[in-house]
């Protein structure tokens, strides 16, 4: 695995166990030799996250869609950043720039951006690992709305095994790297 795609919320959270997740991850990629593309923002858990890319000697790419330039503002520090016109334009290219997808606490756009590459994987889009960093339990209700709509019928057991879930980053990647 050359590069994950790291899903994160342009917001830091209540806890600092968000914090402390997104700072973890990033050095555990870089060690392992893993570049990062992310959101390509300098605040909130995606500020984190590339900071201690960084700060760890890694690689991080950022992708944002201009007009967010200005919201989210981007990393000045970052190894390369692509400036996008769309939403769906930095999914595809977030896609396209990596062997897989991590996804940090975060709010409605992490959540959209998670759920359209497990359903990208459903649709057979792409294959790549999807991990879910479940930090203090943040994801537990989703994973038991996602229990929900398997026992409803909406969707398959192989979907319900198409993403990784841990508490932990280092053990999230380690998983995620270990072939199933």
């Amino acid at each position: 695995m050359k590069r994950i795609c790291v899903f994160a919320g342009s917001s830091k959270g209540v806890r600092t166990e968000y914090h402390d997740a997104a700072r973890t991850l990033g050095r555990a990629l870089v060690v392992r030799g893993i570049g990062v593309v992310y959101g390509a923002g300098g605040i909130g858990l995606m500020g984190v996250l590339a900071d201690a890319v960084i700060e760890n000697g890694g690689e991080i790419i950022g992708v944002i869609p201009d007009k967010l330039m200005e919201m989210e503002v981007a990393h000045q520090g970052i190894t390369e950043l692509h400036v996008v016109r769309t939403m769906h334009e930095r999914k595809a290219l977030m896609a396209e720039l990596s062997d897989g997808f991590i996804t940090l606490p975060g709010g409605l756009g992490t959540l959209e951006e998670t759920m359209e590459m497990i359903t990208w994987f459903q649709l057979g889009y792409h294959a790549k690992p999807v991990g879910l960093l479940n930090v203090r339990g943040y994801y537990d209700p989703l994973l038991a709305f996602f229990r929900h709509m398997n026992d409803e019928g909406f969707i398959s057991e192989k979907i319900m095994g198409s993403f990784t879930v841990d508490d932990a980053p280092e053990g999230l990647v380690r998983r995620m790297l270990t072939p199933r």
